[in-house]
């Protein structure tokens, strides 16, 4: 009632916080970090920081700028001006420390066509792209018919990286706004009603970008983490606003005054959104114990987008509710009629699954479980070179390097050690199957007595060698030797995110069961709900596998397949897919215990709960594969890649698990799902949905 009474105080509350907030939001994409892909404190982080402080930045994290001539040699008066040019350009540059021309025997090719310019890190991985982000236009402007110039290595990558997935996340958000308002119109019949929605998305993502534009004068934040706010603030936003404002225009017919009408559907809808919204965050929350930074920003990312957006659905869109009262269904569109919120044909879908659950249960159930049998032989690895565009001159570097020093040359392994050690470790490392050369080793700068040397492999870094190379080096070279470098960071990255993937569905299984316990207050209902997320989830990854791994749809699609799913695919998609999952049961079985509670019939619940929230779950399901499947048409692969697996599981999860296989287990189980041990009553507080 305090919305509804206090209609001008929340206007005002929520002005202030879109002007404070939004002042900082037109910054985010340029204030936020552009890095972060890493494990903390594994080793190869621990050689970029050695070789940061003690060989003048000459780590992973350095610019390397490729120069090339294509009819010449890099001794020529003409490459030796550009390479002046590039020293020019960088010179100066507070982030950049030793500038090192390139060397004879260690980073100009046999051929001496092609040389690599180091400029040495002298800050962080997130400023260093920022120098990219700065100089890379400036330097490849240099290139000439004559010298080529590339900004290259791993810094360069997550510049043109960034940059390509931003614009195509961009493109396919506008892209999916009218199409959202197309369905939105439909389910709702009205343009008033169905503006709330995108109104209350745009305050949720405004003062979500300026909260992690502030969060990150505090600590670095992940870019693609307002790439995934944006996404999940549309999707939940709507989805929030579909429950609350479908509830209210079916109470305001019943109400004496709007005011009731109000508090009405915060009473029942609003605890549903509540919950739903909880189990978002708590989902999210789990993702947090990954250390890697990236993955972490973005979770924290969503959750501030879901955060803001849960606090303007209970607070904003009551009040704005309260002041449109009738109005609400203003300018309604001819021939289509205003909806109700109970559907007559979900009840009459829902009543069909009861009549033969045990069908439908086990049709859906198969058809699930074939779908998910293919993520047993999933397998992930960190995104190739080939995730960028390859008119990127950091790709065009790359290929050059390969064409011109060998396929492994962008893949350089770094090790650092003892120099008392110089010749064991050269010997050694040269025996390592998979090294094709060893690099000359270099002194520190500091005279801290280590060398660095690097070992140049045989594959290419994104190949499944790699690996093994790696764990050879590090287990047959001494103790006082460390082993880092680009590939090194990525593998040590993968191993992590799957060192942690069984902690973190665990933690999420377990806290999305347990607030469904806490909130529907029956142990078996809870269960239930927590199965069959877990089921869908399963067959969104067995679909990826099929797609993405083996290359189904591949050319329907518009992708070269990499043979596996990049790495942080199973531990973000996975709590992202159960949270979407988990916001649908929410308001399926929030709906059906508001029912249970009225009547104490398990049948009346299905039924009824499915007639009041399955039109909701339908429309806000096509809104969701409306955003989601608009990041499939993109041209770089993530965006495709979670564009089509968040797609695809919203369509399995809300047609398949919520609208056939949920309801059927609930008529199955009967009056047994909503049953309760005193005992637990007794612990767990008093929660009602019913009003």
């Amino acid at each position: 009632m305090f919305t509804a009474r206090r209609k001008k105080f929340v206007f005002l509350t929520w002005i202030l916080i879109l002007a404070g907030l939004g002042s900082a939001a037109p910054s985010v994409f340029d204030d936020l970090a552009g890095a972060g892909w890493q494990a903390n404190n594994s080793e190869s982080v621990q050689v970029r920081e050695l070789a940061k402080e003690h060989f003048g930045g000459n780590a992973s994290s350095a610019i390397q700028v490729v120069i090339h001539t294509p009819e010449g040699s890099i001794s020529d008066p003409q490459a030796q001006e550009t390479i002046k040019q590039v020293t020019s350009t960088l010179d100066g540059d507070e982030r950049i420390s030793a500038i090192i021309p390139p060397q004879q025997g260690s980073s100009i090719s046999p051929d001496g066509k092609t040389g690599i310019l180091i400029a040495g890190a002298n800050a962080n991985t997130d400023d260093m792209v920022r120098a990219v982000d700065q100089h890379k236009s400036e330097l490849t402007a240099l290139s000439t018919p004559e010298v080529e110039v590339y900004p290259t290595g791993s810094s360069a990558l997550w510049s043109d990286f960034n940059k390509a997935n931003h614009d195509a996340m961009i493109k396919a958000e506008m892209m999916s706004w009218p199409i959202t308002l197309i369905i939105l119109i439909i389910a709702f019949g009205s343009l008033i009603a169905a503006g709330l929605p995108l109104l209350l998305t745009i305050a949720g993502l405004v003062a979500s970008a300026g909260g992690l534009v502030l969060l990150n004068q505090f600590t670095p934040i992940s870019v693609w983490a307002m790439n995934f706010a944006m996404m999940f603030a549309l999707a939940l936003g709507i989805d929030y606003a579909l429950f609350i404002v479908a509830r209210f225009r079916d109470a305001l017919e019943k109400s004496e005054t709007v005011d009731r009408a109000v508090a009405e559907t915060l009473d029942t809808a609003g605890k549903a959104v509540v919950l739903s919204g909880f189990t978002v965050l708590i989902s999210l929350s789990a993702v947090l114990i990954v250390p890697a930074p990236a993955v972490r920003t973005m979770a924290i990312g969503i959750m501030l987008a879901v955060t803001f957006v849960l606090a303007a659905t209970v607070t904003l869109l009551p009040a704005a509710l309260a002041g449109l009262g009738s109005k609400v269904n203003a300018v309604a569109l001819p021939f289509m009629k205003n909806q109700q919120h109970r559907s007559p044909l979900f009840h009459a879908w829902a009543s069909m699954l009861h009549k033969r659950p045990a069908i439908f249960a086990a049709a859906a159930t198969l058809v699930l479980v074939i779908l998910a049998i293919p993520v047993f032989s999933l397998k992930v690895a960190m995104p190739s070179i080939s995730v960028v565009p390859e008119d990127a001159p950091v790709r065009q570097g790359y290929e050059q390097v390969q064409e011109s020093m060998g396929v492994g040359a962008p893949g350089m392994l770094q090790i650092i050690a003892d120099e008392s050690s110089e010749h064991e470790v050269r010997s050694v490392a040269q025996s390592i199957d998979g090294i094709a050369m060893v690099t000359p080793a270099q002194p520190s700068t500091d005279g801290s007595k280590l060398i660095s040397l690097n070992a140049v492999p045989e594959v290419d870094p994104s190949d499944e060698k790699m690996s093994q190379i790696l764990t050879d080096l590090r287990t047959e070279l001494p103790d006082n030797a460390h082993v880092g470098g680009a590939p090194a960071e990525n593998l040590d990255l993968q191993q992590a995110l799957n060192d942690y993937l069984p902690i973190v569905v665990g933690i999420i299984l377990l806290l999305g069961f347990l607030l469904l316990l806490l909130s529907l207050q029956a142990p078996i209902v809870a269960l239930l709900g927590t199965l069959v997320s877990l089921l869908s989830t399963g067959a969104a990854f067995g679909v990826a596998q099929l797609i993405f791994q083996e290359g189904h749809l591949s050319g329907l699609l518009n992708f070269n397949p990499q043979g596996f799913l990049n790495g942080w695919g199973p531990v973000f998609f996975f709590a992202m897919i159960f949270a979407i999952a988990m916001d649908y049961t929410v308001f399926l079985l929030a709906t059906a215990k508001e029912h249970h509670e009225k009547t104490q019939s398990s049948k009346h619940a299905v039924i009824e709960g499915m007639a009041h929230s399955g039109r909701i779950i339908f429309a806000a399901a096509a809104v969701m594969v409306a955003v989601f499947f608009t990041f499939s048409l993109a041209d770089p692969l993530p965006p495709k890649e979670m564009g089509i697996i968040l797609g695809v599981a919203v369509l399995l999860d809300a047609f398949l698990v919520r609208l056939i296989l949920l309801p059927a287990l609930l008529s199955q189980v009967g009056d047994l799902a909503w049953w309760s041990p005193r005992w637990l009553k007794r612990m767990l507080p008093s929660i009602s949905f019913s009003h």
